[in-house]
């Protein structure tokens, strides 16, 4: 299983600890996205930066998605072709598949970043202080995390 963790607040009065752990994750700025493997040192890091991030596990066809449209490797979009040519995989869909499962890593594809650079969700977050289990937008949200990246992932003339 694979989380995408998506950074909510910014690094104003942050605890060192705690923006030490966003630094490990690779969430440098707000709105910022990563896709980490389940496993308990990745699960100790979500808890300690739990009122910063939001994170769920993602569904392959809404990385696919991030991946197409947000996503760059060497200065160049994220096709099939692309795809085929760095990576034993022969379709974005396929890699996306293999990633949410757990099988293999963003890091995979050569050239692609790791982090991915998202726009804030269209009509907006939900509310930034408090957790997502009272209403708010921050910590675990589960499947309901493909829901707000879809939001984030809006292009005109969807």
């Amino acid at each position: 299983m694979t989380y995408a963790v998506i950074r909510i607040r910014g690094t104003i009065n942050i605890s060192k600890d705690i923006a030490d752990t966003m630094k490990f994750l690779r969430l440098n700025k707000s709105n910022h996205c990563v896709v980490i493997p389940e496993n308990p040192q990745y699960n100790g890091m979500l808890q300690k930066a739990k009122d910063y991030i939001t994170w769920g596990e993602i569904q392959p066809e809404t990385l696919a998605r991030m991946l197409v449209t947000r996503g760059s490797a060497a200065g160049e979009k994220i096709t099939d072709s692309y795809v085929k040519k760095n990576s034993k995989f022969k379709s974005v869909i396929a890699f996306a598949k293999a990633v949410a499962k757990g099988d293999e890593s963003m890091g995979s594809l050569s050239g692609l970043g790791p982090v991915l650079r998202l726009h804030p969700p269209l009509k907006g977050f939900e509310g930034v202080k408090k957790p997502y289990t009272l209403g708010g937008s921050l910590g675990y949200r589960g499947e309901k995390i493909n829901d707000l990246l879809t939001r984030m992932l809006f292009v005109h003339g969807d």
